[in-house]
């Protein structure tokens, strides 16, 4: 049986990557631009495969946890760059979800 891997755990080991097999870190500015190139890549993905637009050729083939799986390390290497925990940062953005959006959901009548 496979053993889950926590945040904590993915970003040593992403940074144990970088440090030893990707030389270093790419600055903070380029990762940006890669996670924003990342994300574009599965929404192509996802228009393609959940929405009305065709497949072309170079699209076949593009595993949909893989595109997501990419933005999970480049959004790491940000977070690793910054000094940023992403365990305490999710910690925190649920308690405050739960606090702020306990019953907006419930009372929004669209999504009745």
């Amino acid at each position: 049986m496979k053993k889950e891997i926590t945040l904590s755990e993915a970003q040593e080991q992403v940074d144990h990557w970088i440090k030893t097999v990707g030389v270093r870190y790419f600055n903070e500015l380029t990762n940006m631009t890669i996670l924003m190139e990342e994300v574009g890549e599965l929404a192509r993905i996802m228009a393609r495969t959940y929405g009305e637009q065709s497949f072309k050729e170079s699209d076949k083939g593009k595993d949909l946890g893989d595109e997501m799986a990419d933005i999970l390390w480049v959004l790491m290497c940000l977070a690793n760059q910054t000094g940023v925990d992403l365990t305490e940062a999710l910690k925190k953005n649920l308690e405050k979800k739960n606090i702020r959006d306990m019953d907006r959901h419930k009372n929004n009548e669209k999504l009745k």
